[in-house]
């Protein structure tokens, strides 16, 4: 199960390790195309790596301060540190693949 991450744990969650951050919101047509692909990459990579995901409507500085202007939009981190940003669905071979490039 993907991690909802609010400002209160993003920053203990992402610091160490690497991290895909799927950031959408409840209306959003495509962030339901891409919710299941997440949840699935969850529990394959689970102990692995982290996936989570934050609702944009409820976290709005976070999105913002990744400047996320267009949902879903998933970001990857390696120890805390952005390392790769996509913008729309992707697939689940495409985000199982970049994650694994940086562990």
């Amino acid at each position: 199960m993907a991690v909802a991450l609010t400002k209160e744990n993003f920053s203990a969650s992402v610091e160490s390790g690497v991290s895909l951050v799927d950031f959408w919101a409840p209306w959003c047509g495509p962030c339901k195309m891409q919710l299941p692909i997440v949840e699935e990459l969850a529990t394959e990579l689970e102990g692995t790596a982290t996936i989570a995901k934050i609702n944009v409507d409820e976290q709005p500085e976070l999105a913002s301060q990744f400047g996320v202007m267009s949902i879903p939009t998933l970001i990857l981190f390696k120890d805390g540190q952005p390392v790769d940003k996509m913008v729309g669905v992707q697939s689940k071979d495409s985000l199982k693949n970049k994650i694994q490039s940086h562990l």
